[in-house]
């Protein structure tokens, strides 16, 4: 059962001390009496022990700070399948593999596993930590290690803000797509015919059928981010659909969440194993796998591995935007986070592998369909052209008989030539996509060639709706927590009505995202929203804990909460690798972006059925300024306001003495 914020009234008993807590009639539910927590109770056996010794009052009032009343999670498993649902996202199907393809295949594996070793799992284990020992959200958390830090939290929430702003917009896709999975033919199996119904969209031959479905049937998508153009109805109602099933989820804060990240955590599990079994025996799909799993050991050697590896696992875990913080605040003080934070960590990377496998076997399976079909049309073109006997020219057979045709029939095969297209199964498997290119267009590509293509669409663009949405549960958790817990906001608005004015604000932002210019802006917030942001916030959340907080201190808390002394390795980890990681890579890619020049984006090109590059605008490079600084600067921002203000409060008291 999940517990409700108490609302009890402590009286003052004999001496000025505390009368125990009474339930509250006169409000109107009956509240809840804590029992002892586990570190009090730990306490009073240590006590015992001791012959009768108190503990002392640092150590004891940590305690009792840990008791606070606070709803928590039905049980642990809930913790765990939450933390499951909020990292294993959109970034380990449509990320992982295509860092896997760019970077040595199975060679990728080792800079990704070291990665996660030095990295991931200690900041992880670092923000669970924090959550669970303030029991707040991320605002208040940092605020209790520190005034100053306050901002820290502030950063985190406004970046989740905007990261909910577009990040729902991929679910609003995926409602669109599913719903139109249901037609048979799928409808980005073939292209339209033209107005005069003589023959085909010119768009779209252009192109292909399930390019010209994204780009003009899904996004009606403008020449370049200065046209906006209007927003486009249909998707704005799957937009509205996606954020009524957000705050659905979070309507009432742990005791929805609890429920529905059983789900979310699950269900994706489900759909991949049912297409392993399908992507393995589909044709050419070994020579995905083969494609994947066959090292390039050079790889090793090349910075950008490593560098993509350590960004991966950062982002995949979703560290830095305070879901984690939130999801942890939720737990008993006694909770075993040091042992959730690693099964979480060892399950988010090996999804990764896994969906990586799943991937490549149906990357394989459509790589292989695109070569034999390229070779069919070679040998139709050659059997027509030479008047060929039927038959007789063959994929095994065609080089042999192209190099015959050239020498015997020089002037006619010179004419041909030029239409001849280069077939090469290396060429199709060494193109590489990534985000929505690889959900929206790859992937829909090999499933309309499928057998019963409407049904694994359907499981599909289901798997993709909840990964989303776990991952939105998440960070709308981020956000929702610091506001809860501000008695501020509380004391006038109940948890539903606050759940819905966030949902309500970022859909009506959202609507951006759904004009003819949507996808446009939707790139520069995925592409510039988070990346600074996030690793100068775990940076300050690193430095704080070890320099600010005190690493022994931390580490006194956590053998009170947990009773389990804090491992040499943590200790390594936070103080010293794991900053030094993560200052590298700020300075990589803020040395990118400086030496890059002018930012540029993918603009759709209609008349040439493909993707071409253009700069942003001056005010693009505004937004994308806007959207670095309303989040970095919020940590110096606010260090300095609580400075003034205590500072005035200190002259108030002089002035006043």
């Amino acid at each position: 059962m999940i517990l409700s914020p108490s609302s009890e009234v402590h009286t003052q008993g004999q001496g000025g001390a505390p009368s125990p807590p009474r339930l509250g009639w006169g409000s109107p539910f009956p509240t809840y009496r804590p029992r002892p927590s586990r570190a009090l109770m730990r306490l009073a056996i240590k006590r015992r022990a001791s012959g009768g010794q108190r503990a002392g009052p640092g150590e004891e009032q940590r305690a009792r700070d840990m008791e606070k009343a606070r709803p928590q999670w039905g049980n642990p498993l809930q913790f765990v399948f939450a933390c499951i649902s909020y990292a294993v996202g959109l970034g380990n199907v449509w990320r992982f593999p295509y860092l896997c393809q760019m970077y040595g295949g199975g060679s990728f594996l080792v800079p990704y596993i070291i990665m996660l070793i030095v990295e991931g799992m200690p900041l992880l284990y670092l923000e669970l930590a924090v959550g669970q020992r303030m029991r707040q959200g991320s605002i208040g958390a940092w605020r209790t290690i520190s005034p100053y830090l306050s901002g820290v939290g502030v950063a985190s929430v406004v970046v989740s803000f905007f990261l909910s702003m577009y990040y729902n917009v991929i679910n609003a896709w995926g409602f669109w797509y599913l719903f139109h999975s249901f037609q048979d033919p799928l409808p980005w199996s073939v292209c339209p015919l033209n107005s005069n119904h003589t023959g085909y969209d010119e768009e779209c031959e252009k192109a292909s059928s399930t390019q010209y479905f994204w780009y003009r049937k899904t996004l009606n998508i403008s020449p370049s981010i200065q046209e906006n153009g209007g927003v486009q109805w249909e998707p704005a109602l799957c937009l509205t659909l996606a954020w009524l099933m957000v705050y659905l989820c979070i309507l009432r804060g742990t005791e929805s969440t609890g429920k529905v990240v059983y789900f979310t955590a699950s269900m994706p599990y489900c759909v991949l194993i049912i297409y392993l079994v399908r992507g393995l025996t589909l044709h050419g799909a070994t020579n995905g796998l083969m494609y994947m799993f066959t090292p390039k050991m050079e790889q090793l050697a090349n910075p950008k591995a490593w560098i993509n590896a350590a960004t991966q696992i950062f982002f995949s875990l979703g560290l830095g935007f305070g879901s984690l913080i939130a999801f942890a605040s939720y737990n008993e003080p006694s909770n075993n986070c040091q042992k959730h934070a690693i099964i979480v960590s060892i399950i988010n990377s090996s999804t990764s592998i896994f969906a990586s496998i799943v991937t490549f076997s149906i990357y394989g399976f459509k790589a292989t369909f695109n070569y034999e079909n390229c070779l069919n049309k070679v040998i139709l073109l050659l059997t027509n052209s030479f008047d060929l006997e039927d038959g007789f020219l063959t994929t095994s057979n065609l080089e042999e008989v192209k190099n015959y045709l050239a020498s015997t029939y020089p002037n006619k095969y010179s004419e041909v030539f030029p239409h001849i297209r280069n077939c090469s199964l290396e060429s199709e498997l060494d193109t590489a996509v990534q985000g929505t290119g690889l959900a929206f267009i790859v992937y829909t590509e090999a499933i309309k060639n499928m057998e019963v293509s409407q049904l694994w669409s359907v499981l599909y663009f289901f798997m993709l709706l909840t990964l989303g949405m776990g991952s939105m549960v998440g960070t709308g958790t981020a956000i929702l927590t610091p506001l809860t817990d501000s008695k501020v906001i509380s004391s006038y608005l109940p948890k539903e009505a606050i759940s819905g004015l966030v949902c309500l604000i970022n859909c009506a932002i959202g609507m951006v995202f759904t004009m003819e210019a949507g996808n446009y802006w939707f790139d520069l917030f995925n592409d510039y929203t988070a990346t600074l942001s996030l690793l100068l916030i775990v940076l300050v959340e690193i430095i704080a804990v070890c320099y600010v907080y005190g690493l022994k201190r931390f580490e006194s808390d956590l053998r009170a909460m947990t009773g389990r002394t804090l491992s040499w390795y943590w200790k390594v980890m936070w103080a010293f690798v794991s900053p030094l990681l993560i200052v590298g890579l700020f300075i990589f890619y803020l040395s990118d972006y400086i030496l890059t020049g002018t930012l540029q984006y993918q603009a759709w090109d209609a008349t040439q059925g493909h993707v071409v590059t253009k700069d942003y605008p001056t005010y693009a490079l505004a937004v994308i300024g806007l959207l670095v600084a309303s989040s970095t600067m919020c940590i110096p921002l606010v260090a300095l306001g609580t400075f003034v203000t205590r500072h005035f409060k200190i002259r108030e008291q002089f002035s006043a003495a």
